[in-house]
């Protein structure tokens, strides 16, 4: 027989409200999952994955209401409890693991300390030593010094340690339900690997039921039992994780793999030439602490180098230092021949021009109090001088280069807009400053695989037209095949491949390079057993 199902969402329908006017965001969908299951819920940005994995837990956000429907957890209908109840069941019988780590837990306190606190806010303080077990679920996530690390801060510990750490708290008062929204979108593909891991180990230990939301299949493949794919607030296709990652139905769950259908077009046709820039013996700190350790790096004009490696590796320090942003210890920086100086602050306008960056948290980059046209607008009046109808007229270029409707948009504000929406905001506002070189870090890190591969093709037809240079820094090795010419590999601080893509992620690959590419998931329910088993065969070897 099969089990009474732990929750049962039947018919719900959500809206939410923007100004005076409620628009509907779930639409009748239905949602079983049973105890000890886990159910993932795949699908683009907007399709509605939050809102009902939030739904699961009795809550809704802020400017949203449920307008029909149930929702049953445990036989209690969470849509009639009230404050008292739902208070109750929230930390102690469902958890939820949000994506950022780093913004969820209070810099201002000891990990430690906050892991204790829902077990003595519901009075488990009794039954068990809210300490000890925080060790214990330390131990069982394999975070490196168990015994102690709890007693640092936050941002004393790296993201795909914090990410274990959440779930550790999470499963401290042992719910009968806990909510992954996203857990390692931003994590580069080993950490990934190890977080995936212990998440699914400490689920299966402890018999916890999930539903783990993601945009990427082949992740949610390693985690689930069954698959619900959604889209615009609808159901589009569910059912168990073999069929949905081998016989797919539909053809929109086919398009979730689009993004490692991309290739970048051939280097050969592309314009060569000079290093447009030029790192030479390079080395960078943050106080004593050294992170680039003597960088020697060519990009070549008109093409895509991605840099790629590990959190900590000093991809993004490279950024800072190209940019200015931070000035090395030693070494210098060349733009067609021509050094930079060390310190932006010191760089003429035209070197400030020169190079320009697009962030990973469009969220974060963009003045959430200025207009898509005044965000655009200001670098064309800073390095190009441009006032008036001539700037307006120039925004209104920019935003039809990137897809954006300049009727539509150039009065909406960054909280307006969808997260692809936003990157195609930041790419217009650095192109506005007619750069011969843009670096993009992580662009396409937290967007769904659908939004990435517009993105990506963007900045492959800007690159063809303008003949544009860009510095891809990526931890995700199919957007390297997506959109990248050249490969820089980097490893604590040191380059140790470079060179032409086809050379340097082809055989014989340097073992570093080798262990990256073992973590890319894979479209096989097995991938993450095996890629384990590889890892640490490796790390005892």
């Amino acid at each position: 027989m099969t089990e009474t199902p732990l929750v049962e969402i039947r018919n719900l329908h959500i809206e939410g409200r923007r100004g005076r006017v409620w628009s509907p965001i779930i639409k009748g969908v239905d949602l079983v999952l049973e105890p000890g299951k886990v159910l993932g819920l795949v699908g683009e940005s907007g399709a509605g994955k939050s809102t009902m994995g939030l739904s699961a837990m009795g809550y809704v956000r802020p400017g949203c209401r449920i307008t029909g429907g149930s929702i049953t957890f445990d036989g209690i209908d969470l849509t009639k409890a009230n404050e008292p109840v739902l208070r109750d069941l929230w930390g102690r019988r469902i958890a939820y693991v949000a994506q950022s780590a780093a913004a969820s837990f209070n810099p201002a306190h000891r990990l430690l300390r906050q892991h204790c606190e829902a077990p003595r806010d519901h009075g488990l303080a009794r039954e068990l030593d809210p300490y000890r077990d925080a060790i214990d679920l330390y131990r069982r996530m394999r975070l490196p010094d168990p015994e102690h690390i709890g007693e640092r801060f936050p941002h004393q510990v790296s993201g795909g340690q914090l990410q274990r750490m959440m779930t550790a708290m999470a499963m401290s008062c042992r719910p009968s339900l806990i909510i992954f929204d996203e857990p390692t979108t931003a994590l580069d593909v080993t950490t990934q690997i190890e977080v995936l891991e212990s998440i699914r180990r400490i689920v299966r230990e402890f018999g916890t039921a999930a539903i783990y939301i993601t945009h990427d299949l082949a992740v949610v493949a390693q985690m689930a039992d069954e698959i619900k794919v959604m889209r615009y607030g609808e159901t589009v296709e569910e059912g168990p994780v073999q069929q949905m990652l081998h016989a797919p139905q539909q053809e929109y769950t086919k398009s979730l793999w689009s993004v490692r259908a991309l290739k970048a077009d051939d280097p050969q046709v592309l314009q060569g030439g000079e290093p447009r820039i030029e790192l030479s013996g390079v080395s960078a700190a943050y106080g004593a602490t050294k992170v680039l350790d003597n960088i020697n790096l060519k990009i070549a004009a008109g093409r895509t180098t991605a840099i790629v490696g590990e959190s900590g590796s000093g991809k993004s320090t490279i950024a800072r230092v190209i940019s200015g942003l931070l000035p090395p210890k030693s070494g210098e920086v060349r733009i067609d021949g021509t050094k930079l100086a060390p310190d932006y602050r010191s760089r003429s306008r035209d070197g400030l021009r020169s190079v320009q960056l697009i962030y990973q948290m469009a969220d974060t980059a963009l003045n959430p109090r200025k207009t898509v046209g005044e965000l655009i607008g200001r670098p064309t009046t800073l390095y190009l001088g441009l006032r008036g109808a001539a700037r307006t007229q120039r925004i209104r270029e920019l935003m039809q280069m990137v897809d954006l409707d300049p009727d539509r948009f150039m009065h909406s504000r960054p909280g307006d807009l969808s997260g692809g929406q936003k990157q195609r905001v930041g790419l217009a506002r650095a192109l506005a400053a007619e750069p011969s070189v843009i670096i993009c870090d992580e662009v396409t890190s937290a967007l769904d695989q659908i939004v990435a591969v517009g993105v990506l093709k963007l900045l492959a037809d800007i690159q063809n037209k303008l003949g544009v240079t860009y510095i891809f820094i990526t931890h995700d090795f199919e957007v390297v095949e997506a959109i990248a010419h050249d490969v820089a590999v980097m490893q604590r601080g040191e380059i140790v491949a470079q060179g032409p893509k086809e050379t340097v992620l082809n055989e014989p690959l340097h073992p570093y390079v080798a262990e990256l590419l073992r973590a890319v998931p894979q479209r096989d329910e097995n991938w993450l057993s095996r890629a384990t088993a590889e890892r640490r065969e490796t790390q005892t070897t």
